[in-house]
């Protein structure tokens, strides 16, 4: 299947500055329609959620609709979408209902720190996956001595944002739920690399950020909503107990939330495709993830030709990440110069703070981060490389 390249950047008012925007797994551009949701929401009006009059009827339309629409991206049930202002508050939030003192949590050194400051700070007994720091793996086996009956939760990475890792999730999993443990998957990068089914990665929370799938910066967590029924979290009295009403603070992000179906929509319409919204999604996001691996396997192999570029991890399933040093220069000097030839990067751990320690790289400054997405092309792919090989070699 011909993937529509040129059709899909033109929907991105952002790429016509003619810059190479590989900074996408910090956070992707927002495509018309998502713009467009959103400044509709706020033409037509909008008010607080179950009022009497029309525009908070609206609203209440407008978060029923990014309820459905999340689901939808990644096989979950609407009734367990819970919103919140990005997946770190989120996971906060969540941790605090869901473990504490005496409690036993697995966490991985390969995850975003999102995924690992939170449940450390509960105050749980931490146990530690650790990366193989050659291949950038994150071996299941450990896993079975690590989870055992004390366990009440496993949180991994469903993909690394500096690796792009794609560990065996639903192994992991398996083992978690044999031990009777809960799971909580951090899909912040994943989702936006290709098709997501929580179902079978055994994900009994699976978190994920809007913004880093052409939205708007809006994080939501999936969960089964018999599961939700169970948890408890700290809330205002006056406010609501239904799930998963309970888990969300404060007035929602409303306008924002338009933008979110609006950008489940345009996923939705990548690649050429029939049937439900769901059925398009994983038909577009298959299509879009071929797209990238292809653009990826030219970016890779220019890096691997030159001799005083370091590229970290060679995972045999992962996004189109790549992380890599150049000899001579930090991090923030290749990132500034290449920003200088259009190119965006991003430089630094990117919060990888576990990952960066174990690789040996925090405290240098760490390492330039380019993130393929589904509206970058070739070009973008030989501006790189050509800027990377441009790069003054050895201190004047």
């Amino acid at each position: 299947m011909r993937f529509p390249i040129e059709e899909v950047r033109a929907a991105y008012p952002a790429l016509s500055d003619g810059y190479a925007y590989l900074d996408g797994a910090a956070g992707t551009q927002t495509p018309a329609p998502v713009i467009e949701a959103i400044a509709r929401a706020y033409r037509e009006g909008i008010g607080n959620v179950g009022g009497a009059f029309p525009a908070s009827r609206r609203s209440d339309a407008i978060v029923a609709g990014a309820r459905r629409a999340v689901a939808d991206l990644v096989g979950g049930d609407p009734r367990g979408v819970i919103f919140g202002p990005n997946m770190t508050t989120l996971t906060y939030r969540l941790s605090r209902a869901l473990v504490g003192p005496g409690d036993e949590v697995v966490l991985s050194r390969l995850d975003h720190d999102a995924n690992v400051r939170p449940w450390v700070q509960t105050g749980a007994t931490i146990r530690w996956a650790e990366v193989d720091t050659v291949t950038g793996e994150l071996p299941v086996e450990q896993y079975g001595e690590l989870i055992g009956p004390r366990t009440k939760l496993v949180a991994v990475t469903a993909a690394s944002n500096v690796l792009g890792t794609r560990p065996d999730v639903a192994a992991i999993t398996d083992l978690a739920h044999r031990a009777g443990a809960l799971t909580y998957v951090d899909g912040v990068h994943a989702t936006a690399h290709g098709p997501v089914d929580v179902r079978e990665l055994g994900a009994d929370f699976y978190a994920t950020s809007a913004y880093k799938w052409s939205g708007p910066h809006i994080g939501a967590v999936v969960a089964d909503p018999e599961l939700l029924e169970t948890v408890r979290p700290d809330k205002l009295a006056s406010s609501p107990d239904d799930i998963p009403e309970r888990f969300e603070t404060g007035t929602a992000a409303i306008a924002d939330l338009a933008g979110v179906t609006a950008a489940v929509d345009h996923l939705a319409g990548l690649a050429e495709g029939n049937g439900t919204r769901r059925e398009r999604l994983l038909a577009s996001m298959a299509a879009a993830e071929a797209h990238e691996l292809a653009l990826f396997d030219v970016l890779i192999e220019g890096l691997q030709t030159m001799p005083d570029v370091t590229l970290y991890g060679k995972p045999a399933r992962r996004t189109a990440t790549a992380y890599f040093t150049v000899a001579g220069r930090t991090p923030r000097e290749v990132a500034e110069h290449l920003a200088g030839l259009g190119v965006n990067v991003w430089n630094g751990h990117n919060y990888a703070w576990e990952l960066t320690g174990a690789l040996g790289i925090r405290e240098a400054g760490s390492a330039v981060r380019a993130g393929l997405v589904h509206y970058n092309d070739a070009s973008d792919v030989q501006r790189l490389l050509e800027g990377v090989r441009s790069i003054p070699r050895g201190r004047p």
